[in-house]
């Protein structure tokens, strides 16, 4: 073999492999931008002044509707869902599809106000847009998602329209979006804020919308308490016994097998850490069947399992878990694994 043979081909493999290590790259800078970004959302969210909103369709940012525009340019369609807290309705504004939430009960004025307030606070492709509110009339208008909560992302899925994205990269994504939500809650700029409104699988998954192009937004932020060791300020989402394997081990009642009855007065705080405990559920959910799916839990059972731990101090903060989901996407397309699909 001469020399000049011998220097072609190592500039012909040198060459691939500086190739593939670039495709590598660019496969993580793109995954990484579906986290931090949300085609409409986040075009129409981050392009705005603060305190204006901008949608789909729209050229220009809006300031927020307040009452008077509220009253005379949003109309009520259907009646979409309904909890204590609130009624929310598909209604239409300048003929843009919208969400309204109406208070259900002046009993929880409260907690309809602390929404509200979080959603002003947070504001953010994390969070589902602020359209307008209306403090004396008890109304909120948010953006529409038709695809609904996450509670319905296997029924979208199994529709023909939906099936290509049934996927482990659309759900590993859809599973990363999550982390990434609570990774911006506790460190948001309303301080370091707990999810409450997640008692059960269930009830965790209804607080987030699927977007039309499959990535997620926080939208029930009534329960959004904040906690901060240096201050002591620690929380209790509820005043009633808390059961069940979903929640956190500190958030059961310690002296449930001494017999004592439960007392709201004793029952000891916590933090952003219960959080982090219902990672796994949400995400075995998130990830569903799909071809590909058992390789993820693989990679993911590390974190998972110390998300895990029973003393709340040694699971890994919602920032160390997200760089692992991050970092288990690209190994798994590093290692050659559905490079085809994406």
């Amino acid at each position: 073999m001469t020399l000049h043979t011998l220097f072609w081909i190592v500039a012909i493999v040198g060459g691939c492999f500086i190739a593939a290590q670039l495709a590598v790259v660019f496969i993580f800078m793109y995954q990484d931008s579906g986290y931090r970004t949300d085609g409409q959302l986040a075009v129409s969210q981050t392009a705005c002044a603060p305190r204006h909103f901008k949608m789909a369709t729209m050229k220009n940012c809006t300031p927020w509707l307040q009452c008077s525009q509220i009253n005379a340019e949003v109309h009520k369609v259907k009646l979409i869902d309904q909890g204590a807290v609130k009624q929310v309705y598909l209604a239409e504004w300048r003929t843009l599809k919208v969400a309204l939430s109406k208070l259900s009960s002046l009993d929880y004025a409260d907690d309809f106000r602390h929404g509200l307030s979080m959603l002003e606070a947070l504001q953010s492709h994390h969070v589902v847009q602020l359209v307008g509110f209306c403090l004396e009339d008890h109304v909120i208008v948010t953006e529409y998602h038709p695809l609904g909560s996450l509670l319905n992302l296997d029924g979208v899925l199994a529709q023909d329209h939906y099936k290509k994205h049934n996927t482990w990269q659309m759900r590993l994504r859809l599973a990363t979006d999550y982390v990434s939500i609570l990774d911006y809650l506790h460190n948001s700029p309303a301080g370091r804020r707990v999810m409450c409104d997640s008692n059960s699988l269930e009830k965790t998954l209804s607080q987030f919308l699927l977007t039309s192009n499959f990535h997620l937004v926080v939208n029930d932020l009534d329960a959004l308490p904040e906690a901060d060791w240096s201050r002591g300020l620690l929380v209790k989402c509820g005043h009633r016994e808390l059961t069940g394997d979903f929640v956190a081990p500190e958030q059961l009642w310690p002296f449930r097998n001494d017999g004592q009855p439960f007392s709201d007065h004793l029952m000891p705080g916590y933090d952003e850490k219960t959080d982090i405990w219902k990672i796994p559920d949400v995400t075995r959910f998130l990830m569903g069947r799909v071809p590909g799916g058992d390789l993820v839990h693989f990679h993911l059972f590390q974190i998972h399992e110390a998300c895990k731990a029973e003393d709340p101090k040694l699971r890994p903060s919602a920032s160390e878990a997200l760089e692992m989901y991050k970092s288990v996407y690209s190994n798994i397309v590093r290692d050659g694994a559905g490079v085809k699909d994406l």
